[in-house]
């Protein structure tokens, strides 16, 4: 079975003007893979659908979908900020739904067998989007939609494994699921940073003590130690929960070109974190894996690095 590519020119029409978080990733990152013609011709390439009401509201409330709905159109041909750091233009929302429907189809076309793994090329990113408010460059939290859709849609998919090795901690994933021990989200991030969460006592309430785990890292830890941690949290992971999906938060701003963050990982490194949750994936989820687009914002350097993550899904 191939790798899925799930990605659409709609994904440029999420206007945020002079911002990191600009449709000139998701150019950059398309370039690159076409400019590879054997890796482009082996790729299902697939067009999202967007994500329904009742897809965004197993994770969000309906005041989130609202809020973000009345500021795109608020914004009229100009834009708004939601908050400090979030924009939004006329088009947003729906580019939003369509980020998060691209998760769901990947879990789709994955468990009706067409591809083994996944890559979804989207943006609006989604990992800080919490229960009831979008927030850091985030509107509807897609790695989180896409859990919750596979969970209701398919009656084998009762675990979910959530792996964010973006720079920044994800809030939004870790809020929606704190109190629940069927999805265990797992991330390495520098601290302390924004969003000012993921530190090491996070760790889950309630039902979901123990299905949080946050591996706080300082900047410029070097590439060895933060790989050296992260196997580590993932032997511990394997050991009490057998995932039927990983889901993976796949931010490359831990790159060690990247603006928004100090670590200090190479393409490399990405390659072999993608080999290991491959692993993990096949060890108990029948190769079950998809792999949502987070953050990354060197435009010079985040077409090779997805690249190079895209071929270690495919091999």
């Amino acid at each position: 079975m191939s790798t899925a590519l799930i990605s659409t020119k709609d994904f440029l029409q999420h206007d945020t003007g002079e911002h990191p978080e600009c449709p000139a990733r998701y150019a950059a990152i398309i370039k690159e893979i076409q400019a590879d013609h054997d890796l482009s011709e082996e790729l299902l390439t697939l067009v999202p659908v967007a994500a329904t009401d009742e897809d965004i509201l197993r994770c969000h409330d309906l005041q989130t979908i609202s809020a973000v709905e009345s500021a795109c159109e608020a914004s009229n041909n100009s834009r708004l900020r939601l908050d400090a750091d979030t924009v939004v233009s006329r088009q947003s929302e729906v580019v939003a739904r369509l980020a998060a429907g691209g998760a769901c189809l990947a879990v789709d076309k994955i468990m009706q067998g067409a591809a083994e793994n996944a890559f979804v090329a989207c943006r609006p990113p989604g990992h800080h989007a919490t229960i009831d408010h979008s927030m850091g460059f985030c509107l509807f939290n897609n790695v989180a939609i896409a859990a919750r859709y596979a969970q209701a849609k398919y009656p084998e998919i009762k675990k979910v494994l959530i792996v964010d090795f973006d720079v920044h901690h994800g809030n939004g994933t870790q809020d929606i699921f704190y109190v629940d021990d069927s999805v265990f989200y797992y991330s390495l991030h520098q601290y302390p940073w924004y969003p000012g969460t993921g530190s090491a006592k996070e760790i889950g309430q309630q039902q979901g003590e123990g299905f949080t785990l946050n591996i706080p890292l300082a900047q410029r830890t070097p590439a060895q130690d933060y790989l050296r941690q992260f196997e580590l949290g993932l032997e511990q992971i394997v050991k009490k929960f057998a995932a039927d999906l990983v889901i993976i938060s796949a931010g490359f701003d831990a790159h060690r070109e990247d603006p928004l963050g100090q670590l200090m990982l190479q393409d490399e490194d990405y390659q072999a974190m993608t080999k290991s949750l491959k692993d993990v994936a096949a060890s108990s989820a029948n190769g079950r894996l998809v792999s949502c687009l987070e953050g990354g914002y060197n435009l010079h350097t985040l077409g090779a690095t997805v690249k190079t993550h895209v071929k270690a899904l495919m091999r």
